[in-house]
């Protein structure tokens, strides 16, 4: 094996620490959310891509492709959304794809989900950066946009 494609101790450990550092952060906000609203991860994706990239609603295919899951895992979400009355489904007249619509409830939901999760954010991440790591974050995320 090539050993410039084997990772040393302190390569892996970095690797370690970030994805760790990410996990710990994002399920903090997650668990906040959860708490205080009854929202799932899924629940708050679903319905804030809704209202971002719909105006409220989305094609079925168009949704999955936002959230980087497939048909079978967001059809399977959207019935337990659509029994709390979050979201419906309505078959499209002109081809054989379905429409996901946000209710008022699941509105009212994203409302009521949006500063709780705004605070979590500022709370386990933001407020933990100094202006250089801020930079070094922002550098990164813009050399790794694409493959």
């Amino acid at each position: 094996m090539d050993n410039m494609s084997e990772l040393n101790e302190d390569e892996m450990q970095l690797w370690n620490m970030w994805k760790g550092s990410f996990k710990r952060i994002f399920g903090r906000v997650v668990k906040e959310m959860s708490e205080h609203t009854g929202l799932s991860e899924g629940d708050f994706g679903v319905l804030d891509r809704l209202v971002q990239f719909g105006e409220g609603k989305l094609r079925q295919q168009e949704l999955a492709d936002s959230m980087d899951w497939d048909k079978s895992r967001l059809s399977h979400h959207l019935t337990r959304m659509e029994k709390r009355g979050l979201v419906l489904r309505k078959p499209l007249d002109t081809d054989r794809g379905v429409q996901i619509i946000i209710t008022s409830a699941g509105s009212s939901a994203l409302e009521a989900a949006l500063p709780i999760v705004s605070k979590a954010i500022r709370k386990h991440f933001l407020d933990q950066l100094t202006d250089e790591d801020i930079k070094s974050i922002t550098t990164l995320a813009e050399r790794t946009k694409t493959p």
